[in-house]
């Protein structure tokens, strides 16, 4: 059966995109996210919480799901694991610098909020964990960073400016550049293949009265995620556009291998809801199709680097409450 207006055919109960197939489950418990292929495919990095660690940390795993293992210190909280060229090292930000506990959560008394820790900073190392470098040393927010194999830069998001702004710094952590200037949230960056543009979520208020609210969270080193739009743009933040305006929680975009398009995380069916499914949209703003439908929490796609495979986290058939998996699938154009 298809659905008019969506590309979806029904099978065994649950609706399946035509552009992926072959669905196949990498992990299996735990809260597992942000998943992301080396450049060479073979390997994959992304973020857990699992077994004995009380937050995130950063664990690598082979392609089909094999020798899932730890590369953080497994100290404080981890965040946006990505390889740097060459395949042998990862950059990711994380508080164990200022201490070896996880940070306190963040107070939702004041609604559902994100935490934007000022103890997080950048950080490279081998792949048996070992840090090499520090690429950040502020006393605020530096995280987010993603990586260009080809222009051999990394895209972050830094609170240096007093507003979480984009950032581009070289692989050693130089040449820090700010990128993004508009007052608000800008992260979840990254760089399209060929390094000429970039695409994020963005949330920037424009009434007085929520500039305010916003920089009154920001003081407490907070913000609040369920109203974020899908943002792209040159590489140096030229040419910036908004492509959806959706209202809602749209988040976790990467580019089709030809940069084209976008695949993201949007919630648009439900804008309070916590269920999101993953689409795709060109980089104009139209066509925009739906790509999953399994009803609960789907998000961080990308594309393997020979563009054969989609990788993202989702609540698909979970056990429990709060789990989420690393799924791997077929992926046609």
């Amino acid at each position: 059966m298809r659905w008019t207006g969506l590309f979806f055919i029904t099978i065994c109960g649950y609706a399946q995109s035509t552009h992926i197939s072959n669905l196949k489950q990498l992990t299996n418990g735990g809260q597992n996210a942000e998943a992301y292929w080396s450049p060479n495919g073979k390997k994959i990095v992304f973020q857990t919480t699992r077994d004995k660690y009380a937050c995130d940390q950063i664990f690598v795993m082979n392609a089909d799901g094999t020798d899932q293992h730890l590369v953080s210190t497994g100290k404080g909280r981890t965040t946006c694991g990505y390889f740097l060229p060459g395949n042998k090292h990862i950059v990711y930000a994380s508080t164990h610098e200022s201490g070896d506990a996880c940070p306190t959560p963040p107070d939702r008394s004041k609604g559902y909020v994100w935490a934007v820790f000022p103890t997080y900073d950048i950080f490279v190392a081998k792949l048996n964990g070992e840090i090499v470098k520090r690429l950040t040393n502020t006393s605020g927010y530096d995280a987010e960073a993603t990586v260009n194999f080809k222009q051999k830069k990394i895209i972050y998001t830094s609170m240096v400016s007093g507003d979480l702004d984009l950032w581009t710094m070289s692989l050693e952590g130089l040449k820090k550049k700010q990128i993004t200037k508009t007052v608000g949230y800008d992260g979840g960056a990254v760089f399209s293949r060929d390094g000429k543009q970039i695409v994020w979520r963005g949330n920037h208020p424009e009434s007085k009265e929520n500039v305010k609210k916003y920089q009154d969270l920001l003081k407490d080193n907070l913000t609040t995620p369920m109203k974020m739009e899908i943002m792209v743009s040159d590489a140096n933040g030229a040419n910036a556009k908004q492509l959806t305006f959706f209202n809602c929680a749209s988040f976790a975009p990467t580019f089709t291998p030809d940069g084209k398009k976008i695949i993201f995380s949007s919630n648009k069916h439900n804008c309070d809801g916590r269920d999101f499914e993953l689409y795709m949209i060109d980089t104009n703003g139209k066509n925009l199709q739906q790509i999953t439908n399994y009803g609960g929490f789907t998000s961080f796609p990308e594309i393997s680097p020979d563009g054969k495979k989609l990788i993202f986290a989702s609540s698909y058939q979970t056990k429990s409450r709060y789990e989420f998996n690393i799924f791997v699938a077929d992926w046609k154009p």
